[in-house]
């Protein structure tokens, strides 16, 4: 069969709390973000591997809280007392900023600006705050004093909600036997969801095949599947 050119359009994530699975890999989290008005002074340090939700909860909580949302490698160039001025903001990828001396500065005069003011911060990143690699001593000790919570790895309930979900933001409506199929065959993380539904619109797209279980077979079989 002829392969077809296979364009890279935006995937457009859906980002409500309707579209936020809870489980028991992120039901501790999930009400963290709830009780956001009880975090200790006002911050919270939201951890988890690349794809386990940060950024869908980072968004959930604007909507709940007001917040504005950041990426911590943008903070030099960001009006920081205005966005203290919205009582509420979000950082998120702050284990981005280790050794960025301008980003670690800016990250610390935000802090201090939403404290002194009594607003709240959340911090999303994929590791915790002592392995950033923070050089700014004070910094480092704020954001080790945070409050902390962790995305867990998903359970089979989980990543078979979060393969549906990547497979809805690309707009690919699939069968519950291949969210079946592939649950049993890749590996128990975020990431590789991420990678084999990619893999699998890419592969659909080229092709001209219809996603489903001989499809993601075919996917599978050349990306080397985890056996579980």
């Amino acid at each position: 069969m002829a392969r077809q050119l296979a364009f890279d359009l935006p995937v457009r994530p859906a980002r409500g709390r309707a579209a936020f699975f809870v489980a028991p890999a992120n039901d501790i989290a999930v009400a963290q973000i709830d009780g956001w008005r009880g975090w200790p002074e006002g911050k919270l340090a939201l951890i988890g591997p690349e794809g386990s939700g940060k950024t869908h909860l980072a968004h959930v909580w604007a909507e709940l809280s007001g917040a504005a949302v950041v990426y911590a490698a943008d903070l030099p160039g960001a009006d920081l007392p205005a966005l203290a001025e919205t009582g509420a903001v979000a950082v998120e990828n702050a284990q981005c900023i280790g050794g960025n001396g301008p980003a670690e500065a800016a990250l610390f005069h935000l802090h201090n600006l939403l404290r002194a003011g009594g607003g709240a911060l959340l911090i999303t990143a994929r590791t915790p705050p002592r392995d950033w690699g923070l050089a700014l001593p004070d910094l480092a000790s704020r954001m080790q004093a945070t409050a902390s919570v962790h995305l867990n790895p998903p359970d089979d309930a989980l990543l078979a909600a979060v393969l549906v979900k990547l497979f809805a933001d690309r707009q690919i409506a699939v069968k519950p036997d291949l969210i079946g199929y592939l649950v049993g065959r890749i590996e128990r993380s975020f990431g590789a969801a991420a990678e084999t539904v990619a893999a699998i619109d890419r592969e659909a797209l080229a092709t001209g095949r219809k996603p489903g279980i001989p499809l993601a077979r075919t996917v599978l079989d050349k990306t080397g599947p985890e056996g579980r």
